[in-house]
């Protein structure tokens, strides 16, 4: 049964009883001999059909087939293994929108350590409930604030409450050398790639991939890639130091915080060949088209570097790309929802607040001199309340093929009805997908 309970601290009679901690601390371990005890190295793989779309040679690091399904489990073992015992039993404290409250759990219940993950209220339950399985009786789960950075700050004032030891999810140099092991394992596996695109949020797996180019004198380049919703980098570059975001969208949830590290972005500041921003809806249509291509399962920070692949076409061409696919910790529950955002941001799909006369034979005039013999209505709410002439409609219209909107309302000034394009509505769009 999962467990989510208010911020009270509970104390739990489990055995402590933690695993080659002598070994776990030595300086001297190799990070990624060290690592490789509990974190899976994953593969990199060349993509044919990528390579084929963008004439460039296309590699794809796994992340999304990581033990707990995320990169991040990387940084959270790195952290927690270099406690001492003492802080161990003091326990552990993390904020975290899913992945890193599952590297956190994982490490927690291998270790013998307890722990409370604060999460936000927005977190899809899959990863609510993954973070119950691999914590187990170790962990206990409180779901704070709406973004990231709300649970952040709960999660923080309640580390201090309890002398507990806090492990940040991005922000702190033993997660960026636990996430700079997948650039490590990247140069290891091959030679000499031009680019490697990374996905980014806080910042922390950038500043990792910066670290091991750094140890390693590489030539690569790295480009980063963030939700048009959440340019917590972009801003931050712009600014010339991290600035706090008033709003963020926070669809792509793995991604989506209002303000990248401190350490992170004095990391990543000079090293970035540039950051791209990917609308949220084009993350969607990668999501779908790589589950029906390739029958990889993504979660929205995931698919972040493929899905900036079109707006790279040139610049990679006839190069060696590495995109690193960061977790697959997607909610079936959420694919409706996917599947909107991508159909609104392909043309694909169309609303409009149609009036119709009061008129009998309105609605059969409608079908049949204003929609196309292939489109289909997918939306219909009618709403008659009063007795003007007129009724209102909202009717979301599917079409086989992109710019057909056009059509459709040349077809409706023809025909004398009525209407309202919806889809730039943002309050309306928010309504219609949630």
């Amino acid at each position: 049964m999962q467990r989510c309970v208010p911020f009270v601290l509970q104390k739990k009679q489990l055995q402590y009883n933690p695993i080659h901690m002598e070994t776990l601390v030595t300086p001297e371990f190799n990070l990624l001999k060290k690592l490789h005890e509990v974190v899976k190295r994953t593969p990199l793989e060349k993509n044919e059909l990528l390579s084929e779309r963008y004439d460039a040679e296309i590699f794809l690091k796994r992340e999304d087939l990581q033990n707990t399904r995320s990169y991040k489990i990387r940084g959270a073992f790195n952290k927690i293994s270099k406690l001492s015992l003492d802080e161990h039993k003091q326990g552990v404290v993390c904020a975290s929108a899913g992945n890193h409250a599952q590297g956190v759990a994982f490490t927690c219940r291998r270790l013998g350590i307890l722990a409370h993950i604060f999460m936000p209220r927005t977190t899809p339950q899959q990863k609510i409930a993954q973070v119950n399985f691999h914590g187990r009786d170790w962990v206990t789960v409180h779901l704070h604030g709406n973004t990231f950075d709300e649970c952040y700050q709960q999660a923080k004032i309640f580390c201090e409450e309890h002398q507990s030891v806090f492990v940040p999810p991005f922000d702190d140099t033993d997660i960026i050398e636990g996430q700079s092991s997948i650039g490590l394992e990247i140069l290891e596996d091959l030679q000499n790639p031009d680019y490697i695109v990374v996905p980014i949020g806080g910042g922390g797996l950038a500043a990792g991939i910066v670290t091991a180019l750094k140890k390693n004198n590489a030539s690569c380049k790295m480009i980063g890639v963030e939700p048009l919703g959440a340019p917590s980098m972009t801003e931050a570059l712009r600014a010339g130091h991290p600035v706090m975001l008033e709003k963020i969208d926070t669809f792509v949830d793995g991604a989506s915080v209002k303000r990248v590290g401190d350490i992170n972005f004095e990391l990543c500041k000079n090293q970035l060949e540039e950051v791209v921003l990917v609308p949220e809806g084009k993350i969607c249509s990668t999501i779908l088209k790589l589950y029906n291509e390739e029958a990889i399962v993504l979660e929205p920070a995931g698919a972040l570097s493929i899905s900036a692949l079109d707006g790279l076409k040139e610049k990679i061409k006839g190069k060696k790309v590495v995109c690193i696919l960061s977790g697959s910790n997607n909610d079936i529950t959420r694919m409706e929802e996917m599947k909107e955002r991508s159909l609104l941001y392909e043309g694909l799909k169309h609303y409009f607040l149609v009036n119709f006369p009061q008129r009998s034979g309105a609605l059969r005039e409608f079908l049949s001199q204003v929609l196309g013999p292939d489109d289909d209505i997918t939306w219909f709410e009618y709403s008659k309340k009063n007795n003007r002439e007129k009724g209102p409609a909202v009717i979301g219209i599917e079409v086989p093929c992109a710019g057909q909107e056009k059509r459709i309302t040349e077809a409706m000034d023809k025909t004398g009805f009525t209407y309202e394009y919806l889809n730039n509505n943002q309050q309306l769009f928010e309504f219609l997908v949630g």
